[in-house]
C-alpha cells in the first residue's frame, strides 16, 4: 500500500484527495480562490496563478490534517485543472497577467478567424477538432491577449494551467523546459502526431501576423499522463508538507481524469456534470474524425486509447441562473421536482444560455424556452432545463454513435449527479438506457490513479481503476417516460438544428405538440 495525492483545480476551488492505493479514501482538503469577472464585459473570466498556488498549499495541508497522516508518507502527487485555461508567461516562466479561464469567451472573433483560415486551407487539423475552432481554446485566447493586453510585449510563451502547476511544483523556470500535456495541447491547440505536432505556422500567421513564430514559442515535449512531468522541488515540498523529489505525472483536464476516476473504459460515455458538462469517451487508437465533436486526441484520457471530448458550455450554471432569477436556491427550487412527470410542464428548453459547445460550437447562441403559459413556474423551468440538458446530451451521444463510438454504458459523474437523483432519472428516461452514478464523488480519484501510476503502485490505468474507482448505482429508464421523451426529442432536435444551423423544420407543430404532451402527462 502507498499513499498518493490527487489534486483537482475547479472553477472556484482546488480539492486535494488523499487515497491509499489499496482503495481507501483517507482525507480531503478544499480551498477557494477568486474568479475575476466584469459587469462591463460578460465574456471576461480570469484568475491569478498566485491565487491558485496559495490555495493549493492550503488544500494539501488541510487534506493531510483531515487524514491525520504525516506528509512524508505521500509517494506522488498528480494534478488536473480546467482548460483551456491559458497563462501568458515571460522567459522565466513568470505570469504576464492572469489566466484566460476556460469560461472566458472574449476570443470568439479570434476563434472564428482561425476556423475560417483552416477551413479554407483544407488542413485536417480543423476536422480533428470537430470542424470549428472554439472561443474556449488556446490559440484564440492567446491571439486575443496579443491584440488587447498592454503586457503582450513581455510574453515569451503561453502555458495551460495543468502544465503550469506541474512545472511550478517541479521548479521549472524556462518555458522550453515545460513538458506539455497531450490532453491540453491536443484538445485545445490542434496538436496531433499525424501532422507532426502543432498545426502549420503559415496558417496561424495567415490568421494574424501577431502569431508569427508562435509555435516556436510553444515548443517543447508533449506527453501523455503515464509520463513524468517532474519531481517536487524543495521549495514546494516545504510549502505543501510533502517529501521533496516525489514524482509529478504530466497533467490533464479535470473532466478527462474525472472520467477515469468514474471507471471509464472502452464502450463507456461519461457525462462529467458540473458548472458545465464535458462528455468524455475513449475509442480505438486508430479511429477517425467526427464532425461537431470538440476533439479526438490520442492518449488524452487513457494513454493507450483515443480520447474523445464533447460537452455543454453551461449546466449547473444554468440551474443556478434559474434559481437566482426566482430569488431561491437550486436545492429549494428542486425540492418538489421528484413528483414531476416527463413533459408535464409543456416547456421545451434548449440550454444555450452560455452558447453551444457541441455539436454546433456556437458561442453566439442564447437559451430558448418555448411553451410558456400564465401558470408556468420557476420550478417548471428548472425541470424543463434538466430535460433540455438530457435531450442535448442525446444529440451528442447520437453524433458519437454516428462516428463509431460505442455507448454500452453511460455514467453520470461530476458534482451535480451526486446530489440530484431527479436529473439522473430524467437522463435515463430521455436517453433510453440505464444511467450509472458513482456512489461517491470521483473527483480527485482519476488524479490519484495517475499518481499511483507515477509512483509505480499500478502497472496500468485499468489496475488503478480496479483499486480506486467507487462502485456505481443504476437509474433504469421508465417505459412510459421514455415514450414521452422520444416525442419530446423529435421536437427538440428540430428546434436545435433549425435555430442553430438554419435547417428547415416545421416549427408550427412545436407548440401544439408541447400542449398535447402536457395534457397527456
Amino acid at each position: 500500500m502507498a499513499i498518493v495525492a490527487g489534486v483537482d483545480f475547479g472553477t472556484l476551488s482546488v480539492r486535494c484527495t488523499l487515497m491509499d492505493t489499496a482503495g481507501g479514501h483517507l482525507g480531503t482538503g478544499v480551498a477557494p480562490y477568486p474568479l475575476h469577472t466584469s459587469p462591463d464585459d460578460p465574456y471576461l473570466a480570469t484568475q491569478a496563478h498566485a491565487d491558485h498556488m496559495n490555495a493549493l498549499g492550503e488544500a494539501v495541508r488541510s487534506a493531510l490534517a483531515s487524514a491525520r497522516i504525516d506528509g512524508s508518507d505521500v509517494v506522488a502527487i498528480a494534478l488536473d485543472t480546467t482548460g483551456s485555461s491559458v497563462l501568458p508567461v515571460d522567459e522565466k516562466l513568470q505570469p504576464v497577467g492572469d489566466y484566460y479561464l476556460w469560461c472566458d469567451h472574449r476570443a470568439h472573433r479570434e476563434a472564428a478567424e482561425i476556423t475560417r483560415v483552416f477551413r479554407a486551407s483544407g488542413h485536417e487539423a480543423i476536422d480533428w477538432c470537430g470542424g470549428v475552432y472554439s472561443h474556449e481554446w488556446g490559440y484564440a485566447k492567446l491571439l486575443h491577449f496579443l491584440r488587447h493586453d498592454p503586457g503582450a510585449g513581455r510574453m515569451a510563451s503561453a502555458v495551460e494551467h495543468c502544465d503550469m502547476v506541474a512545472a511550478t511544483l517541479a521548479g521549472v523556470t524556462r518555458p522550453a523546459d515545460v513538458i506539455r500535456s497531450a490532453c491540453a495541447m491536443g484538445h485545445k491547440w490542434m496538436w496531433n502526431p499525424r501532422w507532426g505536432g502543432l498545426p502549420p505556422q503559415e496558417l496561424l500567421s495567415a490568421v494574424d501576423p501577431l502569431l508569427d513564430g508562435i509555435n516556436d514559442r510553444l515548443a517543447g515535449e508533449v506527453a501523455t499522463s503515464d509520463r513524468i512531468a517532474g519531481h517536487l522541488s524543495a521549495e514546494w515540498a516545504e510549502r505543501l508538507g510533502l517529501p521533496e523529489g516525489i514524482p509529478i505525472p504530466v497533467g490533464a483536464f479535470d473532466a478527462h481524469w474525472d472520467a477515469i476516476g468514474a471507471g471509464c473504459r472502452l464502450g463507456d460515455i461519461v457525462n462529467v456534470v458540473g458548472t458545465s458538462t464535458c462528455v468524455i469517451a475513449v475509442g480505438p487508437a486508430g479511429m477517425g474524425t467526427i464532425p461537431g465533436l470538440c476533439g479526438l486526441v490520442p492518449g488524452s484520457v487513457d494513454p493507450a486509447r483515443m480520447g474523445i471530448e464533447a460537452g455543454q458550455s453551461a449546466t449547473g450554471d444554468v440551474f443556478e441562473a434559474i434559481a437566482r432569477r426566482a430569488g431561491r436556491s437550486v436545492a429549494d427550487l428542486s425540492a418538489g421536482l421528484a413528483g414531476y412527470r416527463a413533459g408535464q410542464t409543456g416547456l421545451l428548453r434548449v440550454p444555450w444560455d452560455n452558447g453551444d459547445r457541441t455539436v454546433l460550437v456556437r458561442p453566439d447562441l442564447g437559451g430558448i424556452t418555448l411553451g410558456w403559459t400564465l401558470g408556468s413556474t420557476a420550478a417548471d423551468e428548472m425541470f424543463a432545463a434538466i430535460e433540455g440538458m438530457a435531450l442535448h446530451v442525446r444529440i451528442i451521444v447520437d453524433r458519437m454513435g454516428e462516428g463509431g463510438i460505442p455507448s454500452e454504458r453511460i455514467i453520470n459523474a461530476g458534482g451535480v449527479p451526486q446530489k440530484n437523483d431527479v436529473l439522473n432519472q430524467v437522463y435515463a428516461d430521455a436517453l433510453g438506457r440505464a444511467i450509472l452514478v458513482p456512489t461517491r464523488s470521483p473527483v480527485g480519484v482519476g488524479a490519484c490513479i495517475f499518481a499511483g501510476l507515477a509512483a509505480g503502485a499500478f502497472a496500468t490505468v485499468e489496475e488503478g481503476q480496479a483499486a480506486l474507482c467507487p462502485p456505481t448505482r443504476a437509474f433504469a429508464p421508465m417505459p412510459e417516460s421514455e415514450r414521452t421523451y422520444d416525442a419530446l426529442f423529435a421536437l427538440f432536435r428540430d428546434v436545435y438544428f433549425a435555430f442553430g444551423e438554419g435547417r428547415p423544420a416545421d416549427l408550427g407543430r412545436v407548440l401544439p405538440e408541447l400542449h398535447r404532451l402536457r395534457g397527456a402527462s
